[in-house]
């Protein structure tokens, strides 16, 4: 019997994800936080956290935004997670591409994680980056 991997979600913010970012594939395993500061009414991807912008409870679709970027989130296999407007929200999942290059996180795993210091959690994604960079491609300093 061939055994399903469940891959982690990388960390990445939602400025990372565009077309020419290396994270940019087809079923790439993401780990990405939102916000939402619209205002819109809320009715029901692991790419860093993002305010929820919108919610269709009938599409099963989050809009989260980071400044500027904005992501598609499904919701379709997620229980037990209510969404409103302004909150911000954590999603791991598989990056879906359509053809015309529209972007959809297919999230297995959401949580609520207000009260989060974007800015903080922004500079330590930074760090990790540079640790990464150091330690990665040189195994002896491990």
């Amino acid at each position: 019997m061939a055994s399903l991997e469940i891959k982690s979600g990388t960390l990445i913010s939602l400025q990372d994800l565009h077309p020419s970012s290396p994270f940019f594939k087809q079923g790439a395993s993401l780990r990405i936080t939102g916000n939402d500061d619209s205002g819109v009414s809320v009715n029901n991807l692991c790419v860093a956290f993002h305010r929820l912008r919108e919610y269709s409870i009938e599409a099963c679709l989050a809009t989260i935004i980071d400044g500027d970027d904005i992501l598609k989130v499904s919701t379709e296999h997620l229980r037990d997670l209510s969404f409103q407007a302004g909150s911000v929200y954590q999603f791991i999942g598989e990056l879906l591409i359509q053809p015309d290059n529209e972007v959809v996180l297919q999230a297995r795993v959401g949580r609520n994680v207000d009260g989060i210091d974007l800015n903080l959690y922004h500079q330590s994604l930074l760090l990790l980056r540079q640790f990464q960079a150091n330690h990665l491609s040189n195994p002896e300093t491990m």
